[in-house]
């Protein structure tokens, strides 16, 4: 690596978000460099499903068939789904999203992450203004208002004007940049397992609602599925301590016979649940994408989805001021980007931290409460429109607009309608 070098933006993690971010900024006279410790392995159609797998809506499709890495995905591994079901072991609420109610003939798909990221890494390498320093490990940050610069670990030095944090949710940059965070565990944690089913691919996703915890299921390629398990630390541990047999005979008596017969249990492994969001997304010369910038409840499957929307909009916002001849790194710039994603990423956090909360009580005039809702939801066709569209990214009404800080972005649209 070269001792010194000088980027306008300089894109500190090349997972989803911060790859996406530099693919949208292929067109720009930017000088960017990506900084990643590890490349993404390389993909085997053989070879069994990664745990780390994300439900794509349909703004996150167009975002990636907008930037050129739709194609890479689709030539390796994924699995559209059509319907989606929601319902409550107790009580009569039950209720069903079909994307034939919005038009649409997905309602998005599930795909391995590593899938996503070698597709854009497939695309990033192509973009002549973007420079991939990977391997590559960062010592130091000094962070200022007029530039910040990288202390590698080889000795070398990077330089840039903007610098965005896209390196997780113990970003190393925003840390340097002194912005601080307001952050909770959730009680339970998430057990995920990765399963061969007695059924082939389905075209449903479906979430069920039991005392202990909800449960999940998704659909993937062929007759796999993967099967999110919400519950206490000490029941996951147990869990993950029986044999593939016995944790097999759990899930069949827990899991709805919707899943099915399971044949194999493949893998399966826990993760702590945390909500957590910066107080602010914006200094002067910093940017805060993604994980780096929220954490949400995985419930609903949405914290791919935002952090994709924060690139798309940051980039907007960056090609928007180089077509102006602004400053890229100046706060007012910077600032548009803020006022357009902090709103709507809090809205879609605290209505899955609601969504839990609610779940999660016993009370009798609760649980009739959320029945009447669920029935209500399959029953009353405009709210349960508005709901769909709202987890599929899709802006179809001046409330949209408003949740959404005026608007999605270009890349977010399908081409008839960013032509309009």
């Amino acid at each position: 690596m070269e001792k010194d070098l000088a980027f306008d933006l300089i894109i500190v993690g090349a997972g989803m978000v911060g790859a996406t971010l530099a693919c949208a900024l292929a067109e720009s006279s930017l000088r960017v460099a990506v900084i990643e410790s590890e490349r993404p392995t390389d993909f085997k159609s053989d070879q069994a499903h990664d745990l780390r797998v994300s439900a794509l809506n349909i703004a996150s499709q167009r975002i990636f068939q907008n930037i050129g890495a739709w194609g890479g995905i689709k030539s390796r591994r994924y699995c559209p789904y059509r319907r989606m079901r929601v319902w409550e072991i107790e009580g009569q609420g039950d209720t069903t999203f079909d994307c034939k109610d919005i038009n649409e003939s997905v309602l998005g798909h599930i795909v391995e992450n590593r899938v996503v990221q070698l597709a854009l890494w497939e695309r990033m390498v192509q973009c002549p203004n973007v420079t991939l320093f990977c391997p590559a490990s960062i010592k130091d940050v000094d962070y200022g208002t007029d530039g910040s610069v990288l202390f590698m670990d080889d000795g070398s030095q990077i330089t840039g004007r903007l610098l965005v944090a896209a390196d997780g949710g113990n970003s190393l940059v925003r840390q340097s940049a002194g912005i601080g965070v307001q952050s909770w565990g959730y009680e339970q944690q998430a057990l995920v397992s990765y399963v061969e089913t007695a059924y082939p691919q389905q075209d449903i996703t479906w979430q069920k609602f039991v005392p202990d915890g909800p449960l999940a299921f998704l659909p993937l390629s062929g007759n796999h599925a993967s099967l999110v398990w919400y519950n206490w630390p000490e029941e996951v541990s147990r869990l993950k301590g029986l044999s593939d047999q016995a944790f097999a005979a759990e899930l069949y008596s827990i899991f709805p016979r919707d899943l099915g017969e399971i044949n194999q249990v493949i893998s399966r492994a826990s993760f702590p649940l945390k909500r957590q969001h910066a107080l602010q997304y914006v200094k002067q010369g910093v940017a805060l994408v993604g994980d780096a910038a929220h954490m949400i409840h995985p419930l609903a499957g949405q914290g791919v989805n935002i952090g994709l929307l924060d690139a798309a909009v940051l980039a907007e916002t960056l090609l928007l001021a180089e077509r102006e001849h602004q400053n890229i790194a100046d706060i007012s710039v910077l600032k548009n980007y803020e006022s357009k994603r902090r709103k709507h990423n809090l809205t879609m956090m605290t209505s899955m931290d609601l969504l839990y909360r609610v779940f999660r009580q016993e009370q009798l005039p609760v649980k009739l409460l959320r029945n009447l809702g669920l029935g209500l939801a399959q029953r009353l066709a405009p709210a349960k429109l508005k709901a769909m569209e709202f987890a599929m990214g899709l802006e179809r009404s001046r409330l949209d607009q408003l949740v959404l800080g005026g608007g999605l972005p270009q890349l977010a649209k399908s081409k008839t309608q960013a032509v309009r």
